[in-house]
């Protein structure tokens, strides 16, 4: 049987090696599967490391967490960048340096749509044993009582597993045992410790959390808005004293001979305007247009004031803590304890602080108002002025115009005394 060759036109044989070619395009350019997320893990963990899935102590949402036996827990803080400058970030293994060419073709690398990265952070797991410890609907006639450590975990039924792995773990018990320890009265009962928790050791630990917040130094955004900000005194306006001293010196010299005149004039000017100008060196000291409300004097002063300046840091740091962490049940009664006589840190000059400023902020925004009330009436008194002095204006050109349109007959006839003569319409009268 003759074998048949079909022939390929040259233009088809061409469209049909484009085609092959864009197909193998595309089947190259398709996404490869790649991680969504980026972590950036602990540099030092174990084997036995792994990423569990917690409620957060506050809103009880779920959140995914770090938990190392051996180093503790890891809460995931988020750095991306903005929705205004959107970024992207281009990742690519490490190329193998024995052979750069056989690396440079298996290098696979992807550039991820958001730059976000999830960056591990040790978090106490004191906040997470609070739920189990201290729950807010505990009602039981165990709560005021001594308890072993496995009799709290075993009662608790509604645990996750995940919990439950982190509270069962052997190599981390030695650390939940000192954290139990740091919120809980405790007593030895044979070969076993008890704990009871104790509101007022939980109040000293965040205490402690919030001192080391302020040691170390409170971010740039928090201590200029909520420290700064909250503690800079209004700007209070206030009048100047102006002392502005003259000599004048002339001499004239006539034909040889010469007449010398000195006169000094001093003058005491009280006034509020900015637009003065001084030339004395006392007048310099002793103008300005406004100053702080208050003024430091004495080291005393300074030093209450860097005392309120770190209170202040630490009912932030305490304030941040509380909403991160801590439960709202817990949240309200650490705030009663913090505002009791027995509270381990006292906020009453800040508070005091706080209210002065509050009227001095009340009482320059009481002077702000007053001093625009009086400069717009004084400016509407000068519109009044200008508009009577336009009309007075206005009218005396007018006669300045009647009078020259006028001859000098009738100017005269005006200058006639006409106080006996008759005036023209008793002549029309009826009779």
């Amino acid at each position: 049987m003759a074998r048949t060759r079909s022939k390929v036109p040259a233009g088809g044989a061409k469209a049909a090696s484009v085609a092959e070619e864009q197909r193998s395009a595309k089947k190259q350019l398709q996404p490869v599967d790649v991680p969504s997320r980026t972590f950036i893990l602990p540099s030092k963990r174990s084997n036995a490391a792994r990423f569990l899935t917690l409620q957060t102590p506050t809103s009880k949402a779920s959140n995914r967490y770090f938990f190392d036996p051996e180093h503790g827990l890891y809460e995931f803080t988020s750095v991306a960048s903005t929705p205004f400058a959107p970024r992207s970030i281009l990742y690519t293994p490490k190329p193998n340096c024995s052979d750069d060419k056989q690396s440079q073709k298996s290098t696979e690398a992807y550039v991820t749509k958001k730059a976000e990265l999830l960056i591990a952070t040790p978090v106490d797991v004191l906040f997470f044993m609070l739920s189990i410890i201290a729950p807010a609907d505990n009602n039981s006639s165990t709560k005021n009582m001594f308890q072993p450590l496995d009799d709290i975990l075993d009662s608790q039924d509604d645990l996750s597993p995940h919990m439950r792995h982190i509270v069962y773990d052997p190599t981390f018990r030695p650390t939940l045992e000192r954290r139990m320890e740091a919120m809980c009265d405790t007593m030895e009962a044979g070969d076993e410790k008890l704990y009871r928790f104790k509101e007022m050791k939980l109040a000293n630990e965040l205490v402690a959390k919030a001192e080391r917040m302020v040691s170390q130094g409170l971010p740039a955004s928090l201590e200029q808005h909520f420290v700064r900000k909250a503690l800079e005194p209004p700007l209070m306006s206030v009048k100047q004293e102006n002392v502005v001293k003259t000599t004048t010196d002339s001499e004239t010299t006539t034909g040889g001979h010469s007449e010398s005149q000195d006169s000094e004039t001093l003058e005491t000017q009280s006034t509020s305007a900015t637009t003065i100008t001084t030339t004395t060196t006392i007048s310099e000291q002793q103008s300005g247009t406004s100053t702080p409300a208050t003024q430091l004097s004495t080291a005393d002063d300074i030093s209450s004031l860097d005392n309120v300046t770190r209170l202040m840091r630490l009912r932030i740091s305490l304030s941040f803590i509380k909403q991160s962490y801590l439960p709202p049940h817990l949240s309200s009664t650490i705030d009663e304890i913090f505002v009791s006589p027995e509270s381990p840190i006292d906020f009453q000059p800040l508070d005091d602080r706080l209210k002065e400023l509050a009227d001095l902020r009340a009482e320059a925004l009481a002077s702000y108002t007053a001093g625009n009330y009086t400069r717009k009436r004084g400016f509407d008194d000068e519109d009044e002025t200008d508009t009577r002095a336009e009309k007075k204006r206005r009218k005396e050109e007018e006669e300045k115009k009647k009078k020259a349109g006028e001859s000098r007959g009738v100017r005269d006839l005006k200058k006639v005394n006409t106080s006996g003569m008759k005036k023209m319409s008793d002549f029309f009268k009826k009779k």
